[in-house]
């Protein structure tokens, strides 16, 4: 209940500050596990994605926000998971894919660090791995303007211009007589790969 009443605050709130637009969002399963994977400009990304995906959204946050009194109950009660950045976070893992071996949607930045408005990073090889261990339909997005409305560093928001494109569904499928992390970076390459084409077709 508090997830829809927040998602439905955060949906019109987001479209009177940013005129949030979304596009192609059916392309989400409704049902099933599915991994959406996108960009990463700004903190407003989880909340943008979110409010236009058509069903619960859980993502994975970086451990320090749980710190925060109230802060991090709250975000852990709109489905927010904590994740180490410093080192690999197995605990982390192992949440992800039981949010995907139960059938939920999980939205992960690849790049796993914000980057300016218009760059892409790299992807690290933890989205490849996720999408290979749980076979998930990956969703990939691009999002737009977050980084001209709430860049890092900015201690406010301020208006701008928020879009989401959605792409079609990918799928990895895993070939034991390879080297895992060979795939495990492969995969999070061809998310990247997507999201750079998603990023093309909207300007």
């Amino acid at each position: 209940m508090l997830y829809a009443i927040m998602k439905a605050a955060t949906a019109v709130v987001c479209g009177l500050l940013f005129r949030l637009e979304g596009r192609g969002a059916e392309n989400v399963p409704k049902t099933g596990p599915v991994l959406v994977v996108t960009n990463h400009s700004s903190v407003l990304d989880p909340p943008a994605v979110g409010a236009l995906v058509p069903r619960p959204l859980y993502y994975l946050a970086k451990a320090e926000l749980f710190r925060i009194p109230l802060f991090g109950r709250l975000i852990h009660a709109l489905h927010a998971r904590p994740v180490r950045r410093d080192a690999a976070d197995p605990t982390a893992l192992r949440t992800a894919l039981r949010v995907l071996e139960g059938g939920g949607a999980l939205l992960v930045f690849p790049e796993a660090t914000r980057q300016p408005e218009g760059r892409l990073g790299r992807g690290r090889p933890g989205a490849g791995m996720l999408a290979l261990l749980s076979g998930a339909p990956v969703v990939p997005a691009y999002v737009s303007g977050t980084g001209r409305a709430w860049p890092k560093g900015r201690r406010l928001p301020r208006p701008a211009k928020v879009r989401v494109h959605f792409g079609k569904p990918l799928h990895f499928d895993w070939r034991p007589e390879r080297d895992r992390k060979e795939q495990y970076a492969a995969a999070s390459h061809g998310m990247m790969a997507a999201i750079a084409t998603l990023m093309d077709g909207a300007k």
